[in-house]
């Protein structure tokens, strides 16, 4: 095998693995951004610990899912102040939240049904 610099064998491991990629709309979000993300959906607490590590590692996908898991919380919040029928809207959250985090982990920005498009115009101070 023919000796190779390290700059060209940084290339071929970058082309070949995309682990060294540019991020686009497409490409599958880096770890660190799906750590951001899906800890923002683990309680209120994992949401503060999420805006901590996302202002060292700023990107689209960790703000749009920290704006629709801070909408979920802010709602569910105001849902369990309702007696009876709060608390029964509060399980169509539930389900909004085990939607959003089956699409974080898959990489997605999908807007949560019916209130996911409000969350995002209204928490934009999130960025």
């Amino acid at each position: 095998m023919p000796y190779q610099s390290m700059e060209k064998s940084k290339q071929q491991t970058t082309t070949n693995t995309g682990l060294y990629c540019e991020y686009s709309s497409t490409a599958e979000p880096y770890a660190m951004e799906k750590v951001v993300a899906v800890l923002s959906y683990i309680t209120l607490l994992g949401w503060f610990i999420a805006i901590v590590l996302h202002g060292a590692h700023k990107s689209t996908f960790a703000s749009f899912h920290l704006r629709q898991s801070l909408g979920l919380i802010i709602t569910g919040a105001l849902l369990a102040l309702i007696p009876l029928i709060g608390w029964l809207l509060n399980v169509g959250v539930c389900c909004a939240w085990f939607f959003a985090l089956y699409h974080v982990v898959k990489g997605h920005e999908e807007e949560i049904p019916l209130l996911g498009r409000f969350y995002q115009e209204h928490l934009d101070f999130i960025k």
